[in-house]
């Protein structure tokens, strides 16, 4: 199935309640596939979220990224897939059984789940101060772990995408945040890319909020990012 440009951009609808999530999906959807459902929207106003997403015609990305004993990240999938989400997120770092029940629950459903490797807020200094190694080696460690557990789709980094490309397979499925386009501010974000970037190296997915949120004319933005998008998809192919 050929994925668009415009389905492969994802807007984080990252506010505070249903009525301005319902305002940013109807200006954006002209030019945004995917609306996705974090932790702060989600804590406001629950499955009424994912609701506001699908009146509008437009595919949910449930972005909770549970990390939580099996049974219990179990339950929340079934919830998840029944409510027809098109990706949820959970950590790799819940380890191969978690992974391995949710991905049988997901199978042959619309729901694809996302194993997060290592988020793009964290570098290497970060990182050790956990314990764990740099954010590149980290990052394929657990996506092998996903991968092996029966988990086709990951999220991660523009700087890691090539590598984990190769770990999830031609079929497989990044969903890259992180994403800035040139002369933008990076904000928290420690390893990112330009649209265009992060495409070549891999990506399926781009996950870009605040540069269309906090643009002059985020219609204008969200739709450059996409001419962007296949702009980089056609020298990829």
């Amino acid at each position: 199935m050929t994925i668009s440009a415009r389905d492969r951009l994802v807007f984080p609808l990252d506010v505070k309640d249903l009525a301005e999530a319902r305002g940013w999906i109807d200006r954006l959807r002209g030019h945004v596939g995917v609306f996705k459902v974090g932790l702060e929207l989600f804590v406001s106003a629950g499955p009424d979220a994912i609701s506001a997403v699908h009146d509008r015609g437009a595919r949910c990305f449930l972005d909770l990224k549970l990390h939580d004993i099996p049974a219990t990240m179990a339950g929340a999938t079934e919830r998840a897939v029944a409510r027809e989400v098109a990706f949820l997120t959970v950590h790799a770092s819940a380890g191969p059984r978690a992974l391995r029940g949710i991905a049988e629950i997901a199978r042959g459903s619309r729901t694809q789940i996302l194993a997060v490797t290592i988020l793009t807020s964290f570098d290497a200094a970060e990182l050790a101060s956990i314990g764990l190694d740099a954010p590149s080696s980290a990052a394929a460690r657990l996506a092998k772990v996903a991968t092996d557990a029966g988990v086709r789709g990951l999220v991660c980094s523009p700087e890691e995408a090539g590598t984990l490309k190769a770990i999830v397979g031609p079929e497989g499925l990044l969903m890259v945040p992180g994403v800035r386009p040139a002369g933008t501010d990076h904000g928290d974000q420690r390893r990112v890319a330009t649209p265009a970037s992060a495409i070549a190296s891999g990506a399926d997915y781009l996950v870009v909020g605040r540069p269309i949120r906090e643009a002059a004319d985020p219609v204008a933005a969200a739709g450059a990012i996409v001419r962007e998008i296949a702009a980089a998809l056609e020298a990829r192919s």
